[in-house]
Parts: C-alpha cells; structure tokens; sequence
C-alpha cells in the first residue's frame, strides 16, 4: 500500500515505514510480540529475499496475510513475477515468511 510519509493517519502507525501488518492471532501463533522486529522472506525460482529489522503491529487483516508498505517491501517481488497479461509485479500474490528478526 501507499502511504507518502513517515507517519500512516489511517492505520494509527507513526514513526517510521518499515513495518508489516498481521493479525494477532497469526503473530501469536508464530511467538510474535507486537513491536518486535522480525524478517520477511520470499522464494521465487529457487533464490530467496530476505528484508531485516520489520516491526510487527497487530492490524485487522485477514488471518494469513501480511501487509506492507512499499518501495520499502519491493525486494521481496522479484522482477520476473507479474501478472500474466498487464504485465505488472506480483504486489499482492507474494508467499512471504514472517521470522522473529536477528537483529541485523
């Protein structure tokens, strides 16, 4: 999603971009405090992208999904992937990992 500054009015965010959005229940399942700094990781024909230093807010989207803000997120789309006929990236069909960060 597109937000043109550092704080986000309309989801209660402030203070920064780099953050990942999930349901509660998904970041509970996964031993996620919100406010911690997890990674993100996708896989596309057999590379990885890894991003560090995310931190979780617990947000009301659906359970298994993730959202971000982008150009911050942009790695995790590899150039290849995109839609079959208008040609644009793959935005919103990218199987990402969530991990508790290393701190790097």
């Amino acid at each position: 999603t597109t937000v043109y500054g550092l704080d986000d009015r309309y989801r209660g965010i402030e203070g920064g971009r780099r953050v990942v959005l999930a349901h509660a229940d998904d970041l509970a399942r996964e031993g996620v405090a919100p406010g911690a700094l997890v990674d993100l990781s996708s896989e596309f024909e057999g590379a990885t992208r890894t991003l560090r230093g995310f931190r979780a807010v617990a947000y009301d989207v659906p359970r298994g999904c993730l959202v971000t803000y982008f150009p911050e997120a942009n790695a995790l789309v590899p150039v290849r992937s995109h839609a079959a006929k208008s040609h644009t990236p793959a935005f919103k069909s990218v199987a990402v990992r969530l991990e508790i960060g290393d701190g790097l």
